[in-house]
C-alpha cells in the first residue's frame, strides 16, 4: 500500500480580492481521484495555504491538470508572490511520520 501524500499551496490574494478568492474555493469541486480532504488556511494578511490530503503521491500528481484548471477559475485573484515563483508556492510529498496525541 502506497503512502498518504499532502500537498500545500501558498497564494497571496490581490487587495480587495479575498470574498472573490473565497468564494471560488467555496464553489470548487473537488472530486479528484483519491482526494481525502482539503484545507485552506489563512496564514496572514492576504496569505492563505491550501492544504490537501490524497490517498498516495501517485494520485496527487495524476490530478495536477485538474487543479490547474480549478488554479484558473481564481488565478485573476492572486499576487505574484516574487521570486519567480508566479501567483503559487506549491510543495507535495508522501507522508514519513504521522504524529497522534
Amino acid at each position: 500500500m502506497s503512502a498518504t501524500a499532502f500537498n500545500i499551496v501558498r497564494f497571496r490574494v490581490k487587495p480587495g480580492r479575498e470574498e472573490a478568492f473565497l468564494e471560488a474555493h467555496r464553489r470548487a469541486d473537488p472530486t479528484f481521484k483519491g482526494f481525502r480532504r482539503g484545507s485552506l488556511v489563512k496564514t496572514g494578511e492576504r496569505s492563505y495555504c491550501m492544504v490537501g490530503e490524497w490517498d498516495s503521491f501517485d494520485s496527487l500528481a495524476a490530478a495536477r491538470p485538474q487543479m490547474i484548471a480549478l488554479l484558473d477559475t481564481f488565478r485573476a485573484d492572486l499576487e505574484d508572490l516574487g521570486g519567480g515563483l508566479g501567483v503559487t508556492d506549491p510543495v507535495s510529498g508522501q507522508v514519513v511520520l504521522d504524529l497522534k496525541p
